[in-house]
């Protein structure tokens, strides 16, 4: 099931669970994780995109080591309408190759992600050369926690 409505998601994992979330680039996948109660996000491994059968690999592994209960996939609409673009139709392609896990998968809107992320590191006084090398992970935390926090709201 691959799904951007978040009641749906919901229901399919009632019991809550570890959730994965992947910020997809062209070069990089990152990635974080949440714990089973759905509390907070935290950011994990960056896996350096090759093939997408090597990638698909690296992501089952995490998966698998993390006992992961969903995906969360970042899904970069237009900043200014929010309409889809050919990324997010990219995004949208790439959870359908990861339809065959056999997890629920969500697309959460990740418009704002990255530059949130980066306003935090430059408030940080985080160097360029740091900030390009955790963007990814941190962006898929950004994603994660997004996601996590509309499907526990009241």
């Amino acid at each position: 099931m691959i799904t951007t409505d978040r009641t749906e998601f919901r229901a399919a994992l009632p019991d809550g669970g570890r959730l994965i979330g992947l910020d997809v680039g062209t070069k990089t996948i990152g990635t974080a994780l949440c714990d089973a109660g759905w509390s907070f996000a935290s950011p994990a491994e960056l896996i350096r995109r090759t093939k997408f059968t090597a990638d698909k690999a690296a992501l089952a592994a995490i998966i698998a080591r993390q006992q992961v209960a969903g995906i969360v996939i970042g899904l970069p609409l237009n900043l200014t309408d929010g309409s889809e673009s050919p990324r997010s139709q990219s995004s949208r392609a790439f959870a359908r190759n990861l339809a065959d896990l056999g997890m629920p998968i969500f697309l959460q809107d990740e418009r704002w992600s990255t530059q949130a992320v980066e306003r935090q590191m430059i408030a940080e006084d985080i160097s360029r050369a740091k900030r390009a090398e955790r963007v990814d992970k941190l962006a898929a935390s950004y994603i994660l926690q997004s996601a996590i926090d509309a499907l526990t709201a009241a």
